[in-house]
């Protein structure tokens, strides 16, 4: 069967990329988070570890990167910060990937990126803060002293990346076709909701 594209926005400690993998590997498609960041790394020809600080920071507008850029010897891309030369690099690699077929693409603005593609299926997860935060503990191995403040400080990063980046709003539920509740759900309950909903979806092509 050919499935959609998946792509997944996800707030920190909801489990969001877990679901995203046993989405993938329950119908066979390729997974992509981190791997996009290495692809990228690979392209740009620098370590990922330089990359990795740079990926969901906050970039600056286009329109200041072409005010920057007053050195003719320079081209527009040397005068980018590393924030937009990642995402620059990784909206083209995010195309190429849902070019070649189904796959789980999570965060990275995926969703927004492929907006133009009509096999796109887009998910939201998200969940309570305590669940999060004792999520994160658990799965993540993060210190009960650093969640409290480590939680909404990724939340926020996520959040203004999106903004920055789509011109829209992260949380706004018209940019998804489902957004599902982690603890409500569970983490296997959220991937089985979402594999059952992309199996009954007409195939391209296909008359609904």
């Amino acid at each position: 069967m050919n499935y959609p594209i998946i792509t997944i926005e996800r707030e920190y400690g909801s489990g969001g990329s877990v679901v995203g993998k046993m989405v993938a590997e329950k119908l066979g498609i390729p997974f992509y988070n981190h791997e996009i960041l290495e692809m990228a790394a690979e392209r740009l020809g620098v370590p990922v570890t330089k990359l990795e600080g740079a990926e969901e920071s906050s970039p600056k507008s286009f329109l200041y990167s072409l005010l920057l850029n007053s050195n003719p010897e320079k081209t527009m891309e040397d005068n980018l910060p590393v924030s937009d030369k990642v995402y620059v690099m990784e909206c083209q690699i995010i195309k190429e990937l849902a070019a070649v077929g189904s796959c789980v693409i999570v965060g990275r603005c995926a969703n927004h990126i492929l907006r133009e593609n009509p096999h796109r299926f887009s998910v939201f997860a998200y969940a309570p803060k305590p669940f999060r935060l004792k999520y994160a503990q658990e799965a993540y191995g993060v210190p009960a002293r650093e969640i409290e403040t480590l939680l909404p400080r990724v939340d926020k990063r996520r959040e203004m990346f999106y903004s920055i980046n789509t011109g829209g709003n992260w949380h706004d539920k018209d940019n998804y076709a489902m957004c599902l509740n982690t603890e409500k759900l569970g983490v296997e309950g959220a991937a089985e909701l979402i594999i059952h909903t992309v199996q009954m979806l007409p195939e391209p092509g296909e008359k609904e």
